[in-house]
């Protein structure tokens, strides 16, 4: 089935979801810099969540580029994704209105590893539509930054019980890592003849 109405229904659910985190924040009781200090881990901490929407979205976008239809699994495969998304904003609100503790720290990187296994299973999803000379299995190859990426939040989650700045630390690093689109479907993509990319329906 063409693509462009799971790509449509995406777009708009990430938009929304930005849309919510814009709304945690408030505006500081104050009009000094002392003010804004205090609500600094609530606009650092949405920051953060508003890359990992980011970069969910753009890299969502280039993997959808690379392929030519999608399945019936592939629709629920993209609303798994949207549901752990859709759980950004409220992890990001728990753990920034509390300044940042252990917990709630471990809970965001249980969305973030959730939303990362739901991200691949997705792409697994499209891959097997599309077969394993298209476009998109050549570029994803054996996808080690994927894999790196759920290791490290693995490893996140656990040192959050040990040291929550270090768990913080790794999913800025597994952001900073996607933060460019995917270079390996941008390659592919610039490499193929004409048309072979698929188009929006």
């Amino acid at each position: 089935m063409p693509k462009g109405r799971l790509l449509a229904f995406s777009d708009g659910v990430i938009a929304i979801l930005i849309t919510i985190m814009v709304l945690e924040l408030h505006t500081p009781e104050g009009t000094n810099w002392h003010a804004l200090g205090h609500d600094l881990p609530v606009l650092l901490a949405y920051v953060l969540s508003f890359a990992n929407v980011g970069v969910y979205w753009n890299n969502h976008h280039h993997m959808l580029t690379a392929v030519h239809r999608v399945s019936g699994a592939a629709l629920w495969a993209n609303l798994f994704l949207l549901f752990w998304l859709s759980l950004i904003p409220f992890a990001t609100a728990w753990m920034s209105e509390n300044h940042f503790p252990t917990v709630p720290v471990a809970a965001y990187g249980i969305v973030l590893l959730a939303n990362g296994v739901a991200y691949v299973i997705l792409q697994l999803t499209l891959m097997r539509t599309e077969g394993d000379d298209s476009l998109l299995a050549r570029a994803i190859g054996r996808d080690v930054k994927g894999k790196l990426s759920v290791v490290l939040y693995l490893a996140a989650v656990a040192l959050a019980f040990v040291d929550r700045w270090i768990a913080i630390a790794l999913y800025i690093a597994v952001a900073l890592m996607w933060f460019i689109p995917d270079p390996r479907i941008e390659r592919v993509l610039s490499e193929a003849p004409d048309g072979q990319a698929g188009p929006v329906e």
